[in-house]
């Protein structure tokens, strides 16, 4: 770790030559491309995991530009549609002979449903991300060491479980006005959090280790759905104290590369460092097993 003015940085010399590194979703914008750039430099084969393949491929380009690298590869995803993850996981198995690296970025603030009956932000944030983690978790134990990065927020902080919610209604709250969504963004931060904790556990004896992380504040896409008043009043507070995607890629980078932390497989990251004074929610026993049974049911693996 290393801070360049106010910039803390991940300050890892580590390569990733021979290393293929799956990233998903939004590695065309923000803090995602900026963290495929990085791995991308270091010689990784990094495969953007995205819905759209225009902006995908444009990314693309700039990457391979910018770093040399010719192994950066765009393949369609939509964590929405849990056929698309389980399509998408035959494919990557099929054209793909190992995974050094996992980075499940998703984060959307955006209500409505799926074509599956779930809430949007709860298949797009965790049971997306979930199903195809445990899709391709043969290849990644095939492959160790290799790591799963899961990034969530502080926003875990304010989130709860409601399971009655999400067994009535398939979606981790109720109601459709912003804070009320934004709620439900909270609470999928810690279902990012507790899925972390509870694979840590289940991944014991193997070759793979997991963390969770919170980038901070980022100044990126992720209000591009909110509505019109509310982007106007989180603009001035973003451009005054949210930072850039350079800085918030920092800690993923940390995550992933940062040698000797594979004890800490399972714990939670902020500012390329581990967070010892996470609240006992995060880290419940019995709440994790049951988000993970849960998610199970409703990715239909169990």
């Amino acid at each position: 770790m290393h801070r360049r003015g106010s910039l803390l940085r991940c300050f890892s010399l580590e390569l990733a030559e021979g290393k293929t590194v799956l990233r998903l979703p939004g590695a065309n914008t923000g803090i995602g491309k900026t963290t495929a750039m990085d791995l991308a430099r270091r010689g990784a084969k990094v495969i953007l995991a995205c819905r759209d393949k225009r902006k995908a491929e444009v990314a693309i380009q700039e990457i391979i530009q910018e770093t040399g690298n010719q192994q950066v590869i765009f393949m369609q995803l939509d964590l929405a549609s849990l056929q698309s993850v389980r399509s998408f996981a035959d494919n990557f198995l099929k054209s793909e002979s190992r995974l050094d690296l996992l980075i499940n970025n998703a984060g959307i603030i955006s209500g409505g449903k799926t074509e599956d009956g779930f809430g949007m932000i709860l298949s797009v944030n965790h049971l997306g991300p979930f199903l195809l983690t445990l899709l391709l978790l043969d290849r990644l134990k095939a492959s160790g060491p290799s790591r799963v990065v899961n990034v969530s927020s502080i926003g875990h902080k304010q989130g709860r479980m409601d399971f009655n919610c999400l067994t009535t209604h398939k979606d981790l709250g109720l109601g459709s006005s912003y804070f009320q969504v934004h709620r439900k963004y909270c609470h999928s931060k810690l279902c990012n959090v507790l899925f972390t904790y509870e694979l840590a556990k289940r991944l014991q004896g193997s070759d793979v280790t997991c963390y969770s992380l919170h980038p901070g504040a980022i100044m990126t896409e992720i209000f591009r759905d909110s509505s019109f008043w509310w982007t106007l009043l989180i603009k001035p507070v973003e451009f005054l104290f949210f930072k850039d995607a350079e800085a918030g890629a920092q800690t993923t980078l940390y995550c992933a590369l940062e040698p000797g932390i594979e004890h800490l497989s399972g714990h939670y990251f902020d500012q390329c460092s581990l967070q010892t004074n996470i609240h006992p929610k995060a880290r419940d026993d019995a709440t994790s097993k049951k988000l993970w049974e849960l998610s199970e049911s409703f990715c239909g693996l169990s």
